[in-house]
């Protein structure tokens, strides 16, 4: 079963943050990440919420999902990350 990985994301700086994107685009091919959601225009249709940028991954697994957070690859961009962004980030199961 699918699973997808969501991030809420407040860049607090945007110049060190472009290396974190550069890092984590590396781990996402590596782990065959499927971008279906990466920055882009958001509209607040419902409610006070309003991220700043939304970030959503789809893999084949919660195993995979998993296994890309805890990659190595991806650790070298939460390095990068570290004082350039406040993140959220969930691992959410699809649907059969």
């Amino acid at each position: 079963m699918s699973a997808y990985i969501i991030a809420h994301v407040e860049v607090t700086n945007p110049t060190q943050y472009e290396e974190y994107k550069k890092w984590s685009s590396e781990a996402m091919k590596a782990h065959g990440a499927e971008v279906c959601v990466r920055g882009g225009k958001v509209e607040v249709l419902e409610g006070d919420w309003n991220p700043q940028r939304l970030v959503l991954l789809k893999f084949p697994s919660m195993e995979a999902a998993n296994k890309f957070y805890a990659s190595p690859e991806y650790g070298k961009a939460r390095e990068a990350r570290a004082g350039a962004a406040i993140m959220r980030m969930v691992v959410v199961e699809g649907v059969a």
